[in-house]
């Protein structure tokens, strides 16, 4: 019987534990898709518990707490104390079993802070006090927990109107890992709500200098801002949408539905969607000018419960995966953009698993020979990004494309405590590809060639992908 968690954890074969040690496991990370908060990275942010830095924001946690019985003061409350809060879900831990949660809590207790006690209500106490002890001293700073989890660069999510000033200064004080921003311009294709898309729009001129009347204003201020991203380091943008958007329209069209929102007027369905059509051919187009890597993560359907969402916001738990038919649209998105050749590099993300042949066979349309993987179905995303998840991801890519030009995992997170999903994944893929040698599917007598397809996976693929 294998010991939970020990050194080759997840690793059922002696190629797979060779593949993990001698080819995976001390790759530097780049994450290049994450969540962190730009101003705890540049003032080297210093954690008061290790409650605010493993449930702060954490919605997966809160879903579990909420489904075993915890009240919701324990998960999002302002009044609760961070022990409280940690108390419940050290009770909650023993009954995620089986939820990637188990995992992820464990490894990252033994990578982050060398503990390798199981977390229940018997040890939440020491593991809490040693825990919040370590957090206080500066290696468990934010930046030393980057450096100590070897990471060579991170992308966070931004907006168009962000000052970026915290990203300036990680530069200025030339901290080992590189901080650059991603270009997340949602906001400005967001016209389901005629006040607030004229309140960003506004922003959006203030920001930029320019004085905007009319659509082809914004699009010069948007130009304006995503030169500024670029002087920044920005390579990528990021589009989370619910599908994708192909509606045929007119630029006359646009521009006036431009000025139909922008004066406060709601817009039809139709109108909507032509211009979320418009938008995001715009958006890729000066991408492809840039030279910049564009991502797409779609098929979310959030803030489920009305009740409450009104209670405590957006991002606290209520997203599910959504049924999108989104085939045709994303075909005839892509092919308008590779008739013109604008087409440039694409990370294509689902959030529903059925999509995952679908995804798989269309990045195969489009790659054109310039860029190895220029189109790449993209790791196992938030409900996905666990061993079923990604298995599931590297199965169909495999068969139905190259895995071996697969720019690798993500955390897609807000915590500095998130890097072992890296570890998780490089496990995961190790282990699959080692049952396929120890089994006869891979010869073993290419297991130099099938490391060094490891080490690109995990890390080199991507640092030539995008060129950081």
């Amino acid at each position: 019987m294998k010991d939970f968690l020990d050194e080759n954890f997840l690793l059922q074969t002696k190629t797979a534990q060779k593949l993990y040690h001698e080819h995976a496991a001390h790759q530097p990370i780049i994450d290049y898709h994450c969540h962190l908060i730009p101003s705890m990275v540049a003032n080297d942010y210093r954690f008061k518990s290790l409650t605010e830095i493993w449930l702060g924001g954490d919605h997966y946690k809160w879903r579990a707490m909420r489904t075993n019985g915890i009240a919701e003061k324990y998960c999002t409350g302002k009044d609760t104390s961070d022990w409280e809060k940690f108390e419940k879900w050290a009770e909650t831990v023993p009954y995620t079993m089986r939820n990637p949660l188990y995992h992820w809590t464990h490894l990252e207790l033994k990578t982050g802070f060398g503990i390798e006690k199981l977390l229940s209500p018997k040890t939440a106490r020491e593991i809490y006090d040693e825990c919040t002890a370590k957090l206080q001293t500066p290696e468990y700073s934010a930046r030393n927990l980057m450096i100590k989890y070897n990471v060579e660069a991170v992308c966070t999510t931004d907006d168009p109107i962000d000052s970026l000033e915290y990203h300036i200064k990680t530069r200025n004080d030339n901290f080992a890992v590189k901080m650059l921003p991603t270009w997340r311009p949602d906001k400005a294709m967001a016209v389901e709500n005629p006040a607030a898309f004229r309140t960003y729009i506004e922003q959006l001129a203030e920001v930029s200098g320019v004085s905007i009347s009319g659509f082809d204003d914004m699009i010069t201020a948007l130009r304006k801002r995503q030169d500024f991203f670029e002087a920044q380091g920005c390579k990528l943008s990021d589009h989370g949408i619910e599908e994708f958007y192909a509606e045929d329209y007119t630029e006359a069209e646009i521009k006036s539905i431009f000025n139909k929102v922008y004066g406060g007027q709601a817009l039809t369905e139709t109108e909507t969607l032509k211009f979320k059509s418009a938008m995001l051919v715009i958006f890729a187009e000066m991408d492809w000018e840039k030279g910049w890597t564009q991502q797409f993560h779609y098929g979310v359907i959030r803030n489920n419960n009305t009740r409450l969402f009104n209670k405590v916001g957006a991002d606290t738990g209520f997203d599910s995966i959504g049924t999108f038919t989104t085939a045709k649209a994303l075909s005839k998105f892509l092919d308008r953009l590779d008739s013109q050749d604008k087409l440039t590099k694409t990370i294509l993300y689902n959030l529903n698993p059925a999509d995952n042949e679908m995804i798989a066979t269309m990045i195969g349309n489009f790659q054109d020979g310039t860029v190895a993987g220029k189109i790449q179905f993209g790791s196992g995303w938030w409900f996905l990004d666990q061993k079923d998840g990604i298995e599931k991801q590297l199965n169909s890519l495999s068969v139905m494309g190259l895995m071996s030009r697969f720019v690798g995992m993500l955390t897609d997170s807000r915590s500095f405590l998130s890097y072992p999903r890296h570890e998780y994944f490089r496990r995961t893929l190790c282990n699959l590809i080692g049952n396929d040698v120890e089994n006869g599917l891979l010869p073993h007598q290419e297991l130099d060639f099938i490391g060094k397809m490891v080490e690109d996976i995990s890390y080199n693929n991507a640092k030539k992908f995008f060129n950081f």
